[in-house]
């Protein structure tokens, strides 16, 4: 192209590029091909321009150009298929020759992948929670912040006129109602009782606010009436099955009769909530009561669209001002003001909590069913992509490290042509394959998995093969995947420099090194800081079952639903007791643990003004027999326990150590009298005529809600009459035999009534049980972090002893002992271990001070906890490297060098 110059070239790319004709892509195979087609016509004497638009002529100006233009892409599409091809085929290739470090490598990436599938599953179901509801986004419900009388609570009870005062003050309330929880029900259709846990009370605008579809009945008049339910499809079919449920009749606690107006599809799993049985609150007494003193409601809303719902809650103050506060004043007299209330250190304040935030960010009291904290929800994916990256650290670190086995391969490809990039794609190609097929074995592997998960997690997750978007992630994950595990050794291998390897320079330099060892480091530290936290959450869950908690929780079994008794109540407490197997036995529904009955009033000691704030305490009424603290094991540590022998008990209490604290009484606790006012004829408090009760004992403390929290002031009196479960303190380790007295004794008194129990210590457990599943899936993750992490070690191990087998055959012929050599091997690994447990304690030492702020009662986590994880990591890790090293140490030095 001698009568070509630049300024020639330049015009006829500037001239193509206007006229659209050729793509980038083929530039050079388009203007190499003009270019000599003009320098052939100047070469007849023409001048360029002449020449030039002559070839553009004799193209058709366009169209033979543009078919020349076919023609390379057909020529180029052909290569890259070509290419392609050659990619796959070397890359399965390399792959079956080193089928060791590919197993390495697809074991490592399948089970990471595996936990991501799961964790993915899992984070997806739960942050889909209530989003099924047509109006999610704008329902929302009420929290309350209490604090007087020495309690602080934050809850979700309000008091029963919240409801219809914020519809009718506030035009931004829609509609609202109201939920009121009263334990469990026996339910049945002619005669055999059936205990039902998901019943709930509730306002006829129910299906208003939530859109959840009626199947039959009129879901606007639905619970308009009183005496009147809503029940699931599945409660129709278990009682009614292949009938219409429609206006038939069951009966709860054998005494009401309930109209059946509705029938409802079943609630899904990712609703906060699941009742079954929706009885019309227009039948409750206590939901008519008009007092702002009295929160044992819960309420939810629906705002109209548009409505600020934070505009509307600070309104909520005006509210309490208006309403709350007088009725407050008539009760206790004096000159009662929001201002006096707030300055005594008081606080009733109401808020709103969307109901997209229900399931992972509140955990108040009165909560229907057990959420989960958004916190965990982040743990799990960062602990799940924690575990992929050491597995994709593993194929960066082989890949890597046998960069020499494959030097002379990239010198030859680059000396015959290829360039870098073609050389980073076949690497590519090679890391996206592998990663293809370990999501394939992954899919696998996490399908087999999900049951256990499931059991553990108390989820219904299952993997949906029948949806379009799972094999578009699929694809997604592969090439992501493939590209992140890919990328650092597509780089570093592809810039070897022919010359130097062809010669046998090859040189891995310490770069390289570093950057191994780096990620080595980096897979440990997650590791151990993993088994620290899984052993941290065992030694708390350890902590709260052998703390003394100031109440024996063992062998003792709990007979639910003895209202169904009736008058066989006492008879079978009786008759039980005289069997000789029972210790004690009480009757009562309070008991320490969560999810048993609660009841908190206002008392004060007897002489002073109760219209001083500072005089009340907020404090826990439970109402028990002469025989509780001795059958729950309690101590008394001043005065007396109840008795028989005492007439005058019947207006005795017993307060615990929190609540003596609280009263501060003047002189001796023990006879002196507390207050608390009475019950008026419309069962509110009656200043006028308030009770009486004196002191006799002061019971030690002991916990009855979670160690999440402080012990609170607490009081027992005698209750008027028997009434809740039956608890009984046994002396048999043979349980079963137990059971079969208690159950046989039952069916005796109670035919036909459904026998029901559960053991205090089992109970006590369910309080912690996120807890043990936490601990449980946190063993898990480290496990696997540690065996993914191993893996790696022992291919890393095995490279190193292959690569180093002419030095070992060396050592042994002048008298290196097999130990010497396996420290020798062993070391360099070793020491990156002990450095990846410097990095791992003070990061897990961080996440175990977060996780244990909540508890008000936690365990000592000393260094002796985190040695132990420390040396439980090395052990295993020095098990791993020592094997591979005491193999290649063992080899006959004379095989080896000869070999070489």
């Amino acid at each position: 192209m001698n009568l070509l110059t630049s300024e020639h070239i330049d015009y006829i790319i500037k001239d193509l590029n206007y006229r659209g004709i050729f793509a980038e892509s083929i530039q050079d195979e388009l203007i190499d091909h003009i270019c000599t087609s003009v320098e052939a016509e100047m070469a007849t004497g023409k001048k360029f321009i002449d020449a030039y638009h002559h070839i553009l002529k004799s193209f058709g100006h366009t169209g033979g150009l543009r078919e020349t233009q076919k023609k390379v892409i057909q020529s180029e599409n052909t290569k890259s298929r070509n290419m392609l091809k050659n990619y796959f085929t070397i890359a399965m290739r390399n792959l079956r020759k080193h089928s060791f470090y590919t197993f390495i490598n697809v074991a490592g990436l399948s089970v990471g992948l595996a936990i991501c599938f799961i964790i993915l599953l899992f984070v997806i179901n739960e942050t889909s929670y209530d989003k099924h509801f047509e109006n999610g986004n704008r329902i929302y419900r009420t929290k309350s912040e209490i604090k007087f009388g020495g309690n602080h609570y934050n809850m979700l009870y309000a008091p029963p006129i919240l409801a219809s005062a914020l519809v009718a003050e506030y035009p931004e309330v829609e509609a609202a109602i109201r939920f009121r929880e009263r334990g469990s029900y026996l339910v049945k259709r002619n005669i055999d009782n059936i205990k039902e846990d998901n019943v709930i009370w509730t306002d006829k605008d129910f299906f208003k606010v939530f859109s959840i579809p009626v199947i039959a009945g009129n879901a606007e008049t639905a619970l308009a009436e009183p005496n009147t339910i809503a029940i699931s499809e599945k409660i129709a079919e278990k009682y009614f099955p292949g009938e219409n449920a429609l206006g038939q009749t069951l009966i709860l606690d054998n005494k009401m009769n309930m109209k059946i107006t509705a029938i409802y599809k079943t609630l899904p799993q990712n609703t906060h909530f699941h009742f079954d049985i929706l009885i019309s609150m227009e039948g409750l007494d206590e939901a008519k009561r008009l007092v702002w003193y009295s929160n044992n409601f819960q309420t939810y809303l629906l705002l109209r669209s548009g409505a600020d719902a934070k505009q509307l809650e600070s309104k909520f103050t005006e509210l309490v001002v208006k309403h709350a506060m007088p009725q407050m004043a008539e009760l206790l007299g004096g000159d009662f003001t929001m201002e006096k209330f707030i300055a005594a250190g008081n606080k009733m304040e109401y808020t709103l909590q969307p109901l997209s935030d229900i399931h992972l960010k509140s955990s108040l009291l009165g909560e229907f069913e057990p959420g989960f904290d958004m916190a965990y929800v982040y743990l799990f994916v960062a602990v799940a992509l924690f575990i992929l990256m050491i597995a994709c650290i593993n194929f960066m670190n082989l890949s890597t490290a046998r960069s020499a086995n494959r030097a002379k391969e990239v010198g030859i490809r680059k000396v015959m042509g290829s360039f870098r990039s073609h050389l980073m794609r076949q690497f590519l190609t090679e890391s996206i394959l592998l990663t293809f097929a370990s999501i394939l074995l992954a899919l696998g592997i996490a399908y087999l998995l999900l049951p256990f998960f499931n059991q553990l997690s108390l989820r219904t997750l299952s993997i949906p093969f029948n949806q379009p978007m799972l094999y578009l992630i699929i694809i997604a994950a592969a090439l992501g995947v493939g590209l992140l595990a890919g990328i650092y050794p597509s780089f570093f291998l592809s810039a070897f420099k022919p010359v130097n390897v062809l010669k046998g320079n090859v040189s891995l330099g310490m770069k390289s090194g570093f950057i191994r060892s780096a990620l080595v480091v980096f897979q440990f530290t997650i590791s151990i800081s993993l088994v620290i936290g899984t052993l941290a959450v065992n030694r708390q869950l350890n902590y709260i079952q052998n703390k003394k908690l100031g109440f024996n929780k063992d062998q003792v079994i709990v007979i639910e639903d003895a209202d169904a008794l009736g008058t066989n109540r006492t008879p079978f407490k009786d008759e039980i007791m005289r069997s000789g197997k029972m210790e004690n036995a009480t009757m009562t529904g309070f008991l320490p643990v969560s999810g048993t009955w609660r009841n908190d009033n206002p008392w004060w000691v007897e002489g002073r003004d109760p219209a001083v704030q500072e005089n009340m305490v907020s404090i826990q009424n439970w109402r028990i027999d002469y025989d509780y603290i001795k059958t729950m094991g309690m101590n008394i540590k001043e005065g007396r326990d109840f008795s028989r022998d005492f007439p005058s008990d019947s207006s005795a209490v017993i307060i615990n150590e929190a609540a003596l604290k609280s009263f501060r009484f003047d002189g001796d606790p023990i006879g002196s009298k507390i207050q608390s006012f009475g019950s008026g004829p419309d069962g509110g408090p009656d200043k006028d005529h308030p009770i009486s009760l004196t002191v006799v004992g002061i019971a030690e403390n002991f916990h009855f809600e979670s160690l999440k929290q402080n012990v609170s002031p607490l009081m027992m009196e005698l209750s008027k009459r028997a009434e809740g479960p039956i608890s009984f303190r046994f002396q048999s380790h043979n349980t079963k035999e137990i059971i079969q007295l208690l159950e046989v004794k039952w069916k005796e008194l109670a035919p036909g009534q459904p026998f029901n129990y559960y053991f205090l210590d089992e109970r006590f457990g369910t309080m912690y049980a996120s807890e043990t599943r936490l601990g449980k899936i946190f063993g898990i993750f480290s496990m696997i972090a540690i065996v993914i992490a191993c893996l790696g070690l022992f291919a890393l191990t095995s490279f190193t002893a292959e690569q180093r087998t002419k030095e070992i055959g060396i050592r042994k012929v002048l008298g290196a002992s097999i130990s010497s050599i396996v420290l020798l091997l062993s070391k360099e690994f070793g020491k990156l271990i002990l450095i990846a447990f410097a990095l791992a304690a003070p990061l897990a030492w961080y996440g175990i001070d977060w996780w244990l702020k909540d508890y008000t009662y936690k365990t000592e986590i000393g260094v002796g906890l985190y040695l132990m994880a420390g040396i439980v990591a090395f052990l295993i890790a020095w098990l791993t490297m020592s094997f591979q090293s005491f193999k290649a140490a063992s080899n006959d030095p004379v095989k080896s060098l000869r070999s070489e």
